[in-house]
């Protein structure tokens, strides 16, 4: 039995998230689709985590079990012949029978896209995140090194988490501004649900001036939802590398 792990990159503006449910269509469902008309049969694709609806990836993991004896090439670019154009499969490796790509994971990246133009961009509608406000960057700066660290992120998880523990490592929050644009990086070895976005949603809280950047720090003192920022939209964030 071979174990083939994929590097997926999708745009997930149609989609509801990456895993299987029966209220929409998920990128997940679609690929496996497709690797069942490849195959011959029915597939199931173990991911490195779920990502919301809306939210994008570069280089989400994925891995199958199967005994067809079929060159990597053809779970490339034989698959993404048959795959939607919002979907592709940028790489294909065998792994040994052992690989999960979630519990073998080490880190990942996630990166959030701000668009701070006047006027609304029709091209960055799906991939950016438009505020209209100006944004005091330093203060965001100050605050997201409240993020850094091993910490209990309870305030920063959605609702219906289902994660045993709310501690999780950031390595870094790195905020870059380019032009009319804020490139937010947070990297750590693992997320709950929606905290990426509620983190970005608290840093732009911070920069518009509703709250002061050592709030942060206390939100992790007391961690009570209601005082934190709005949830970023989930067009904005992108899924950029996850690490093993």
């Amino acid at each position: 039995m071979r174990n083939i792990k994929l590097i997926i990159e999708y745009d997930g503006t149609a989609y509801a998230g990456w895993q299987v449910q029966p209220n929409g269509v998920t990128v997940q469902e679609t690929l496996e689709r497709s690797l069942a008309q490849m195959l011959g049969g029915p597939v199931r694709l173990h991911s490195s985590g779920r990502t919301d609806a809306g939210v994008h990836a570069m280089g989400m993991v994925a891995a199958f079990k199967t005994e067809k004896n079929l060159p990597l090439r053809a779970f490339s670019d034989g698959l993404n012949s048959l795959l939607p154009r919002d979907i592709a499969v940028r790489g294909a490796e065998e792994m040994p029978a052992t690989f999960h790509p979630r519990f073998d994971a080490v880190g990942k990246h996630y990166r959030y896209t701000i668009f701070t133009g006047r006027y609304r961009s029709p091209l960055q509608r799906l991939y950016a995140w438009h505020c209209r406000r100006s944004l005091d960057v330093a203060a965001m700066r100050r605050a997201a090194g409240h993020f850094v660290g091993e910490k209990d992120f309870a305030a920063f998880r959605g609702a219906g988490c289902a994660a045993k523990t709310t501690v999780r490592r950031v390595e870094a929050v790195d905020i870059a501004a380019a032009g009319e644009f804020l490139q937010l990086d947070v990297r750590g070895n693992g997320f709950l649900k929606q905290m990426v976005r509620m983190m970005v949603g608290t840093l732009v809280e911070v920069g518009t001036g509703r709250l002061a950047p050592d709030d942060v720090r206390r939100f992790f003192e007391t961690p009570v939802p209601a005082a934190k920022g709005v949830t970023a939209p989930s067009h904005g964030l992108c899924l950029v590398e996850v690490y093993y």
